[in-house]
């Protein structure tokens, strides 16, 4: 398993692009992406689990219903969410791409991410898919940076495998800085393979995937309404193709989850406002939905995400995440420490308080990448979750995204 560079143009036959089309204000931002594949791929896709659900999640629901997809196409600045027309939008965008590049509207997924609420215009989108297309090609950032709304950073991974005597290369890109807290942020993952993978397979081993990634990385606790990962496969590797539980299909879910765990660690690094990564890994539970619950209870705490950014071991915040968000849990068996590039530091073992330098404390947390260690001392499971702190700037971006 190799990392290599690409993005979601690192499989065979994948092209990408990314450009300005006019649904936002700043021109140098890309607003519009599209992702082809020369040929039709198995495609599975996971969804928010937000009751108010963006339109073009109902129509690409409907397009890879018989497991197969060609191209995906993006916008951002509108979530096209919560309008009248929306799935008119939607369908449109399909349509007028359908067209442009000449396959069926029905083998196409479309996505959108921004406000909520706001009418999105065609005519941009209408106008701009001609460029869009004419400029496919090797663009991963391109189409990593036209999904992008508050983020700072794209977030692009791809890495290479064998599988069948076969090279095999898997790649994604990904949107996601606020309203991050997935249950299946406004999180967007685009995954391509060139992995020859059935359509059952594939959706069989993205839903298992997301259980241990996308639904343990949290920024603020809102699950947004536009939330999808999606992956298609096109088979030009030239594998036999992978139909049931195999080494070659383990093989292939390790590859997916190295791209997946890499673009939730870059999500919640780069949370609106944020200034640090927060991991918690948690061992000693019980059973791993036990470690699950406590290590998202952790990195869901405002608390510890405050203590985070003032790079304060107020470890007692911790102790009471858990205490309401695991049950059956024995506060007198969990053990805390700190851990960072510069060091480790116990700060509570078997509940209570133990003598810790609070400089050395504080020099630890002062790093942008923090873990918070939990042992809950009852069993042999774990779990790791992924977070960020909390910021005066979270609210400085959230207070006037709108206007």
């Amino acid at each position: 398993m190799n990392i290599i560079q690409g993005g979601v143009c690192a499989a065979k036959g994948f092209t990408a692009n990314g450009i300005h089309c006019g649904i936002r204000k700043n021109k140098s931002k890309r607003d519009l992406s599209l992702i082809f594949s020369e040929k039709r791929a198995a495609t599975a896709a996971v969804y928010t689990t937000n009751l108010v659900k963006g339109a073009p999640i109902a129509v690409t629901k409907k397009n890879i219903s018989d497991g197969y997809a060609q191209a995906v196409i993006c916008n951002s600045g509108n979530a096209n969410t919560c309008n009248a027309n929306g799935v008119e939008i939607a369908t449109e965008m399909c349509n007028l791409l359908s067209e442009e590049i000449n396959i069926p509207a029905e083998d196409i997924v479309v996505a959108s991410t921004g406000v909520i609420g706001e009418v999105l215009d065609i005519n941009p989108i209408k106008n701009g898919i001609p460029e869009l297309v004419k400029g496919l090609g090797d663009n991963s950032a391109f189409a990593a940076e036209g999904i992008m709304t508050t983020d700072t950073v794209k977030k692009e991974i791809a890495v290479s495998f064998e599988i069948d005597g076969k090279e095999c290369r898997i790649g994604g890109i990904a949107k996601g800085s606020g309203m991050i807290h997935p249950n299946m942020a406004t999180m967007l993952v685009f995954i391509t393979t060139d992995c020859a993978v059935s359509p059952e397979m594939l959706q069989k081993a993205l839903s298992t995937d997301i259980q241990d990634t996308f639904n343990m990385t949290s920024v603020d606790g809102d699950t947004s309404t536009n939330d999808m990962v999606t992956i298609l496969a096109n088979g030009m590797a030239g594998n036999t193709e992978i139909t049931a539980g195999s080494e070659d299909f383990k093989t292939f879910m390790k590859a997916l989850n190295t791209v997946t765990v890499y673009l939730c660690r870059n999500i919640a690094a780069d949370g609106e406002g944020a200034t640090k990564l927060v991991e918690c890994k948690v061992q000693g539970a019980k059973t791993k939905q036990q470690a699950k619950l406590a290590a998202k209870s952790v990195i869901c705490s405002s608390l510890v995400k405050a203590a985070m950014f003032g790079s304060d071991a107020n470890w007692g915040r911790v102790l009471c995440a858990l205490g309401y968000g695991v049950k059956d849990l024995n506060p007198d068996t969990v053990s805390v420490s700190f851990r960072s590039a510069k060091g480790e530091i116990p700060v509570c073992v078997q509940g209570a308080g133990v003598p810790f330098s609070e400089d050395k404390a504080k020099e630890i947390l002062l790093e942008n990448e923090v873990e918070i260690l939990v042992n809950l001392g009852v069993g042999d499971c774990d779990a790791c979750a992924w977070g960020c702190d909390l910021t005066y700037d979270y609210v400085r971006i959230n207070g006037d995204y709108r206007t």
